[in-house]
């Protein structure tokens, strides 16, 4: 169960920075909006890069989730 959560986890970092950091580099580089994030929110450049931040979070904890030691049950 923790393995599936882990990945679970993971993968939703994964979506969640790619999308932070797809729309921090349109707003920035281009001035247009990519990807589905700002059809949900508002926000300007930096609040984007904090979304990425959030989204690299949940990587690494899911990471970790996944790699921790099962835990013995004794019957």
């Amino acid at each position: 169960m923790r393995t599936t959560i882990g990945y679970t986890v993971e993968s939703i970092g994964y979506v969640v920075g790619a999308q932070g950091l797809v729309s921090v580099a349109s707003q920035t580089l281009f001035g247009t909006e990519w990807g589905w994030m700002h059809k949900v929110v508002d926000l300007p450049s930096t609040a984007y890069l904090g979304i990425v931040v959030v989204g690299l979070a949940l990587v690494v904890c899911g990471v970790k989730t996944r790699k921790a030691p099962q835990r013995q049950e004794v019957a």
